[in-house]
């Protein structure tokens, strides 16, 4: 069995992981993509909502007229009743709000610093050992 040193493994990561990191990079790149298409169509979407409510259709109207405008596109039943509620209740913004909340990543200069300097002492450390 071959063992697998540093030096060795640092240059089949060069070559296999910049193969796989082009890779990732391009289906972010097409999420990405698809997720501010998504969101556009789902602005207009709330935009219409807030149009036929306040001319005054009930969800179920609303719904209908959204699937046969936008097909299998449409919003859910659920997101539209959802949405028919807020525009009733006077909501006028078609965007969400702000959320508060600690942040989804703890990515800081502090902990890339302790990581830089954690990770040449022990090159076999994991995820756990490092939390603890």
């Amino acid at each position: 069995m071959m063992t697998l040193t540093y030096q060795r493994f640092t240059a089949v990561l060069l070559i296999h992981g910049s193969l796989f990191l082009s890779g990732i990079c391009y289906c972010l790149r097409v999420f990405l993509c698809a997720a501010a298409r998504m969101s556009e169509l789902e602005l207009k979407q709330r935009m219409n909502i807030k149009f036929l409510v306040k001319l005054g259709k009930n969800g179920n109207e609303i719904r209908e007229m959204l699937v046969q405008v936008y097909g299998d596109s449409a919003m859910k039943k659920t997101a539209v009743y959802k949405w028919v509620k807020r525009f009733s209740e006077g909501r006028e913004s078609v965007t969400d709000e702000e959320r508060s909340g600690q942040p989804a990543t703890s990515r800081t200069e502090e902990n890339i610093a302790k990581i830089r300097q954690i990770v040449p002492e022990n090159h076999r450390l994991t995820v756990r050992s490092i939390a603890e």
